[in-house]
């Protein structure tokens, strides 16, 4: 497989909420990195168990909205809601032999527009009032009580 083909089956189970089953596209050694929060998440089983233990109000959808490849890297712009919250990630995804062996993911939040730069601008699809604010993990169902 291409490395195009192993990010798109990497997310393939992601979306189906088979966390176990996604880390069969993760190599040996491999590597996520969130600069956001400066964490780094070392090994496939971690980033399982992570991914099952984020608290949701149902099952996860990831819908990739642009991916662009250059040789073994792959790059993705990912929605993700579970009904209620809702996210973005863009994942840089290096793949060697076949696994994805590094992942840079950025997770950006929504924000308000401010108001001194609306002359210029338009809305796209989404109005001001329609951005929601984060969900505080206290508010969430998890199973890692």
């Amino acid at each position: 497989m291409d490395a195009k083909e192993v990010v798109l089956a990497f997310w393939q189970r992601m979306d189906m909420n088979d966390f176990f089953g996604a880390t069969e596209w993760l190599g040996d050694g491999f590597e996520c990195t969130w600069p956001q929060s400066g964490e780094v998440v070392q090994g496939a089983w971690n980033y399982a168990m992570i991914n099952i233990h984020y608290p949701s109000f149902g099952p996860w959808q990831f819908k990739i909205e642009n991916l662009l490849v250059q040789g073994d890297q792959v790059v993705t712009n990912v929605f993700i809601s579970d009904g209620v919250q809702q996210a973005r990630a863009i994942t840089f995804s290096t793949v060697h032999k076949g696994k994805i062996v590094k992942q840079l993911e950025y997770w950006p939040e929504s924000f308000m527009a401010p108001p001194w730069r609306s002359q210029w601008i338009y809305r796209s699809g989404q109005q001001a009032a329609e951005v929601l604010p984060p969900i505080e993990r206290a508010h969430c169902i998890s199973t890692d009580r």
